[in-house]
């Protein structure tokens, strides 16, 4: 076989190694030891250059491991030996005589004691014009290059470049499969084959961490998308720092996770907790914003809390829903009590999902009296659910699942849909209620959007905003921007929607949130009214709030009365309004007629024993 036949022999090989997809070390071998056979009086080699212009020998099959090695990570320039020089210039060099020539000084070193004496490279060039590698020639004697390695060369950087280029794809594809794009972190597809790995062995033995990013969504929304990918960004980069032994991995948009191998021990996997929450709080710039970056952690061992990876995930998934729900910014270890009451809040997000979609969330109302006339000031619309068996339940047997925003967001469009259903009725028979109040959470809220929901729904039913309380707890101020929820309840007011704080005393710094978020209503919790008979402190609580809501030209409405004698001394410390199981439980739409017209039969002046009677 002649040498063109070699040469030919030599590109098909390349090119149906590069198409079966192997190793680009190998195939660059192969390359140089087909090179090596038909010009027996050269050594061949191959160097790849990376993203910072550091050389990385990829191939130098008959020079010893030790010039590869003092050859990798060498930046590349203007006298950087044949190949650095090359790869620097974008452009062939020639050196007959490596001991004289000062492209090679300092570098000399590394080639001389070889027997080699002279060496040509040749950069390797992408199809974008990149250089991406050279492919050298070295000689034990001082010359150049024949016209037949001139044709060999031509023939080896083309095929070096198909084989560097398919190369850097078959990577960018592997990265963009199984690393995250934005955090370079390895990648959901990754953690489900690790996870996978580890919980195969025999008898397993390691933690797992799941990491979520607090209030991402209230960063987006508010200082923009870009802030909150920088915060993202933070958040892994401090991750990855702080696994140690461990692997992080990005496997959802605020969530991550957190692979301990060789973590049996519940102390392992709390430091490693411990650890992860001390690395975050340090905060950042970013566009004109400060951000302090806090996350909340779920774990599971293996082994104690599940062996297959299925249920080691599903529980450090309930322990992460826990931790979040009741100490957030913190950690929590799973626990199998957990997993009861996290099934039994899947089951109950169940129910209410179909009951939401056969339209079975309905309102039921518990007036509000005025008490010193016993007139009727308005009504409070409570959500119930209609069972499949006809029964009707109240709210708090389906509370938990109003801890899931987007169930909560369902409940009150179909309650606001409902009440004004049923206010349009009442108007349409001649019932005015003054005023009805609506139930509204903190996801109503974040949504953005609740009064474009009120003005259409009302619109629709004609109906005018001035006879709707938007009714809302602390915990919707402490839970949404305070800019944002301030800007809402202000937009509500400005179409003559009144505001009520729900629930007041039971939050944190209730006095504080009139300041900053002026309400119409005050409704004073039914815990301060229960013990009004018999504690001083609530007597001293409850006067003191009646009072500064007076003052501030707020009305107050006092919830859960139930006996005559907490009646009395609401009325005696200048209460007005007040609701509660004396005058009625809550009542189905049907029943409000019959109720205002029993008001009036008993007249302005209402026994609160007669309804207590009937309140039992």
């Amino acid at each position: 076989m002649d040498s063109v036949e070699r040469l030919q022999s030599l590109q098909n090989a390349t090119l149906e190694a590069i198409a079966r997809g192997e190793p680009l070390a190998a195939i660059m071998t192969s390359l140089c030891l087909r090179v090596e056979a038909i010009a027996p009086e050269v050594v061949c080699s191959v160097v790849a250059v990376d993203a910072e212009s550091r050389l990385q020998p990829l191939a130098a099959p008959s020079l010893p491991a030790s010039y590869a090695a003092a050859l990798r990570g060498v930046p590349s320039g203007p006298r950087v030996g044949s190949c650095g020089t090359a790869i620097h210039r974008g452009s062939a060099v020639e050196v007959t005589d490596i001991a004289s020539d000062p492209l090679w000084q300092g570098h000399e070193h590394l080639v001389l004691p070889l027997g080699l004496q002279a060496c040509w490279s040749s950069p390797i060039k992408a199809r974008d014009g990149r250089v991406v590698g050279s492919f050298a020639f070295y000689y034990r004697r001082k010359r150049g290059p024949d016209t037949l390695e001139r044709r060999i060369v031509a023939t080896c950087v083309h095929l070096c470049a198909i084989a560097i280029e398919h190369d850097e794809v078959r990577t960018r594809n592997h990265q963009l499969a199984y690393f995250d794009a934005l955090t370079r972190l390895p990648n959901r597809a990754q953690f489900n084959d690790a996870i996978a790995r580890m919980t195969a062995r025999a008898e397993p033995c390691f933690g797992l961490l799941l990491i979520d990013i607090d209030h991402l969504k209230a960063v987006n929304d508010t200082m923009g998308h870009a802030t909150g990918d920088r915060l993202i960004e933070t958040v892994a980069a401090r991750l990855a720092e702080v696994a140690g032994t461990g692997t992080a991995f990005r496997i959802g948009g605020d969530e991550f996770a957190v692979l301990l191998p060789d973590c049996g021990q519940a102390p392992q996997l709390r430091a490693a907790a411990t650890a992860i929450l001390a690395a975050m709080p340090a905060p950042f710039d970013h566009d004109g914003n400060t951000i302090i970056p806090s996350v909340t952690i779920g774990a599971a061992l293996a082994g104690a809390d599940g062996t297959d990876s299925v249920t080691l995930r599903q529980n450090a998934d309930f322990a992460l829903y826990h931790a979040k729900e009741t100490r957030r910014g913190r950690y929590v270890r799973f626990k199998y009590g957990l997993r009861t009451s996290m099934m039994r809040r899947v089951q109950i997000v169940q129910t209410v999902d179909d009951a939401l979609a056969g339209g079975r969330v309905l309102p039921h109302y518990q007036p509000i009296i005025r008490l010193d006339t016993g007139e009727l000031a308005g009504v409070e619309a409570l959500a119930r659910m209609r069972l499949d068996d006809g029964r009707i339940v109240a709210a708090g047997e389906f509370h938990e699942a109003m801890l899931d925003p987007k169930v909560a967001y369902r409940i009150s469009g179909q309650m606001l849909a409902a009440v004004a259903a049923d206010m349009a009725q009442w108007q349409s028979v001649g019932l005015e209620l003054r005023h009805v109040g609506i139930n509204f959470t903190t996801a109503d809220f974040q949504k953005g959007d609740l009064v474009q929901r009120i003005s259409r729904v009302f619109e629709r039913a004609q109906l005018p905003l001035e006879r709707l309380v938007v009714e809302i707890t602390e915990q919707v101020i402490m839970g949404g921007r305070r800019d944002g929820v301030a800007r809402t309840m202000e937009a509500l007011r400005e179409r003559g929607i009144q505001v009520a704080l729900d629930d007041f005393g039971t939050g944190f710094a209730s006095l504080t949130h009139l300041l900053d978020f002026p309400v119409d209503i005050i409704k004073i919790d039914r815990s301060f009214i229960g013990g009004i008979e018999a504690g001083a402190r609530s007597n001293v609580i409850v006067e003191a709030l009646v009072g500064i809501a007076n003052r501030l030209g707020v009305k107050i409405v006092a919830e859960g009365i139930e006996t005559t004698e907490q009646l009395a001394r609401l009325r005696a410390m200048g209460c007005v309004f007040g609701q509660g199981y004396l005058y009625s439980r809550a009542i189905p739409a049907a029943g409000i007629a019959s109720f205002i017209e029993d008001l009036r039969q008993r007249g302005p002046a209402m026994q609160p024993d007669a309804r207590t009677a009937t309140a039992a």
